[in-house]
């Protein structure tokens, strides 16, 4: 295990839906918390917080909030690119630096994120790597799943702790 490279990982996933559709997915807020976020907020350079639709830009800055945490779990970050078709990045607090890649395979769409610059202390190595990745997976299930049938996979219970879907 000595060789694997800590400081970055991909995950992908096949989508049948229109391009389009998934850039609005992970930059609007409304796209936001369909599949992802239990509440987002985007906020560009002058301080204006975005509305629903609105579509995020370079030099915005997010919160995110998840179903079955409280308010006191959320992360802030950077919109570091958004080129209005299919590349977004952006700085995921402490964790690094996520891209986010639209593209076309076939007739369907490959979501792509990877995720980058990740600390590679043995803490980092843990919350970061895996726990981003475990993450990463089932959320980009979920937008699979919304977009391809119409089920939210993601746990709404703030009763219920230490599930892989929130």
């Amino acid at each position: 295990m000595s060789n694997r490279d800590w400081s970055k990982f991909t995950v992908r996933i096949n989508i049948r839906a229109r391009r389009s559709d998934l850039y609005d997915a992970w930059t609007t807020k409304a796209g936001m918390e369909y599949w992802f976020l239990r509440s987002c907020e985007f906020v560009d350079a002058k301080g204006y917080i975005l509305d629903e639709e609105e579509t995020i830009r370079a030099g915005c800055t997010y919160t995110f909030f998840w179903h079955g945490y409280t308010d006191e779990v959320f992360e802030k970050g950077e919109i570091l690119e958004a080129n209005g078709q299919d590349r977004i990045v952006f700085r995921f607090g402490k964790a690094g630096i996520c891209t986010v890649r639209i593209l076309m395979a076939g007739d369907e769409q490959i979501v792509e994120i990877e995720q980058a610059e990740i600390p590679t202390d043995e803490h980092s190595q843990f919350q970061y790597h895996v726990g981003c990745k475990t993450g990463w997976t089932f959320y980009l299930t979920n937008l699979k799943s919304l977009f391809e049938g119409g089920i939210d996979l993601r746990n709404r219970d703030i009763n219920l702790q230490d599930m892989l879907n929130s």
